[in-house]
């Protein structure tokens, strides 16, 4: 869908307001993407709050600037999901385990209580979930530092 299918504002509460080209008026509209880990820039659905698709996004590139950035601050608080960039050090290799982390957010530390906690995306990406439930994404197992491949190596 292209942005001129479509107007994006916010309204005086902060929430998305999307305006349709027959002029219908949808406040509190959230985005959602489709492939969030594969693709988190294209196939985005605009939806209300009931969960109604009220206008779809094959490329978030492809609207202009504003509305870009309208839709990414919204994702940006909607979700949570540090990406590790380099696993600094674990307690043990036997569950549970502390790790340290260094991710895109500043270095972490977390508890791993099982193999099953560690989830392969597609064929190089891993979700690990700590046990607070929080969610750390290695987008590429293969381009991560040798150290760091090689404590995954462990437990894959």
């Amino acid at each position: 869908m292209s942005g001129a299918s479509f107007q994006l504002s916010k309204d005086s509460f902060g929430k998305l307001v999307l305006t349709n080209a027959a002029g219908e008026v949808f406040e509190g509209v959230n985005p959602v993407r489709a492939f969030p880990i594969q693709s988190p820039d294209n196939c985005i659905s605009l939806v209300t709050t009931d969960g109604r698709e009220v206008a779809w996004i094959d490329v978030l590139a492809d609207l202009p600037q504003a509305q870009q950035a309208l839709i990414r601050t919204e994702l940006e608080g909607r979700e949570f999901m540090p990406e590790i960039q380099r696993i600094v050090t674990l307690t043990s290799f036997a569950m549970p385990c502390t790790w340290t982390v260094e991710t895109d957010r500043g270095t972490t530390d977390f508890v791993l209580k099982g193999d099953e906690d560690i989830r392969r995306v597609g064929a190089k990406s891993l979700i690990i979930t700590d046990n607070h439930g929080i969610q750390f994404l290695i987008r590429d197992m293969f381009s991560i530092d040798k150290n760091s491949r090689r404590i995954l190596d462990r437990f894959l």
